[in-house]
């Protein structure tokens, strides 16, 4: 996928030799010499603003890619020139280290990969047709030719970082593992549960004897269940809790709703079975698990795939960094502004 910051729309078209112009050694006593203009405005938008390898980035690039993100990022309108020149030329000098990658490697990009990813940038900027479209970009001072070519160089990026990274990157089923019985209870956040609820409070005053009272009567309760009774019905008689009308429902809950000591005793049990009476500063309390959503084999399967992206994505980064490190050590960069 191509970066949506990668600019192909800007104020003014590129010329075929804006990409890669080759900057001649510089005489001893010289200034730094500057990509060749035609007139005052082409002198500033074509002025060179840092070398990689001998391959000149202008000023006309840059002011481009601040156009095409500003177009598509609201967060750029908060943001002055100065800030994005600043972010955006070391991101130029990137891309400009991989296309010189690719070159080495001897990468090619077909036509029909250029008009795929033309296709898609239509649809991303929702042009009615073709000729909607190529109407947009000469507004903007481009030509179709300019667009493909700032594609095609795009897509042989793309090729590149996967020849150079995606494929070298690997994930084995001992590290899945391994991350599962790590982060297993923050992998489970989320997973719903269901459960009934039954509320008895002490009725003559906070003392041991009611408490006690209250306790035997829970345990009556639960005796009943056991053998037979109904929950449901049984909260709609004896439950003080708010949910006694539905027949003790809490309904289908996330784990963390609840209070951490109240779900530890929901969640002990088996979907069906009736917990053993639990005293909090409320009263005592009986829950039956209804259901509740696990880990099995088919949830499994997911979780693994999820936790496969996750640290494909981790190893991925890591390695694209330090291939990028790798190439811009042995670069010669030389940024004049």
């Amino acid at each position: 996928m191509i970066p949506r910051w990668v600019p192909f729309i800007g104020a003014k078209a590129a010329k075929d030799d804006t990409l890669h112009t080759a900057v001649p050694p510089k005489r001893d006593g010289e200034a730094p010499s500057s990509a060749r203009a035609t007139g005052a405005d082409d002198n500033v938008v074509e002025r060179v603003v840092a070398v990689v390898n001998n391959d000149a980035i202008t000023l006309g690039e840059l002011q481009e890619t601040i156009i095409a993100y500003r177009q598509e990022s609201r967060e750029a309108m908060n943001t002055s020139d100065d800030e994005l020149l600043k972010r955006f030329l070391p991101r130029l000098i990137e891309v400009r280290l991989q296309l010189q990658e690719a070159d080495r490697e001897k990468i090619v990009v077909e036509d029909a990969e250029v008009e795929e990813e033309l296709t898609d940038r239509m649809k991303k900027f929702n042009a009615p047709s073709k000729e909607a479209f190529e109407a947009a970009v000469k507004a903007q001072g481009m030509t179709m030719d300019a667009v493909r070519k700032r594609l095609r160089e795009a897509v042989r990026v793309n090729k590149v970082v996967r020849r150079k990274v995606a494929l070298r990157v690997s994930v084995t089923d001992g590290e899945i593992d391994t991350y599962f019985l790590r982060n297993r209870e923050k992998l489970e956040t989320g997973l719903g549960y269901h459960a009934r609820h039954i509320l008895l409070v002490p009725e003559s005053g906070d003392n041991d004897a009611a408490w006690e009272g209250t306790r035997i009567k829970t345990e009556m309760l639960r005796t009943q269940i056991l053998e037979g009774a109904d929950f449901a019905e049984l909260a709609r008689q004896h439950s003080r809790d708010a949910t006694a009308a539905d027949g003790g429902d809490l309904g289908t809950l996330k784990r963390g709703e609840l209070a951490e000591d109240i779900e530890a005793q929901i969640l002990g049990l088996q979907p069906g079975e009736v917990s053993k009476p639990y005293r909090s500063a409320l009263g005592y309390h009986l829950f039956r698990l209804e259901s509740k959503e696990t880990l099995d084999d088919a949830g499994m399967t997911r979780v693994k795939q999820q936790i496969r992206e996750i640290l494909f994505r981790e190893k991925y980064e890591a390695r694209f960094d330090a291939w990028l490190k790798e190439i811009k050590q042995r670069a010669i960069i030389e940024v004049r502004i």
